[in-house]
């Protein structure tokens, strides 16, 4: 009996929070990156009938060119269409564009489990016992094209004894 409500203690403890609960205050962020002059989307979004028709995107947004899993992903299964000043989760949860690894943690969660443990991305500050501050995945991925464009390795260095001789 002791071992069966053992294992029932796990596993509530295992699937009691979804993966991409965290708290908040524990993951302090820089600023996301936003372009000039696009936030809050609710100055131009205001007012305008929510269109849910995946489609190519003209006037304001035809410079995104969606290069994330493109062909399973639309706008609004990230952006909240109600509220376009939010981010949406895959429960439905809305959330802060400053929150924005939850959303990116629910499909890259290795990574995600390494961004909060220090290893993936950037933070700066104190590892213990002081402030630090988080960088976000879009302050180094475009969340609509993350692939890192190639770049062409530096030439090798020269060694010493090759450049003034022995």
């Amino acid at each position: 009996m002791k071992m069966v409500l053992l294992f029932i203690s796990i596993l509530s403890i295992a699937f009691g929070l979804p993966a991409s609960a965290a708290r908040h205050d524990e993951y302090p962020v820089a600023s996301p990156p936003f372009s000039e002059g696009i936030f809050p989307c609710s100055n131009c979004h205001a007012g305008l009938e929510l269109n849910t028709k995946k489609r190519e995107l003209k006037d304001e947004h035809a410079s995104i060119k969606l290069h994330h899993a493109e062909q399973e992903r639309w706008c609004l299964d990230c952006h909240n269409g109600p509220n376009r000043d939010k981010l949406k989760l895959a429960d439905g949860e809305t959330i802060d564009f400053t929150e924005s690894y939850r959303l990116c943690g629910q499909c890259h969660g290795n990574i995600y489990r390494d961004w909060k443990a220090g290893i993936h991305g950037k933070r700066v500050g104190y590892f213990e016992k002081g402030k630090r501050t988080y960088f976000l995945c879009v302050n180094c991925h475009n969340p609509h094209d993350p692939k890192f464009k190639p770049l062409k390795p530096e030439p090798p260095p020269i060694r010493p004894e090759l450049q003034y001789g022995k």
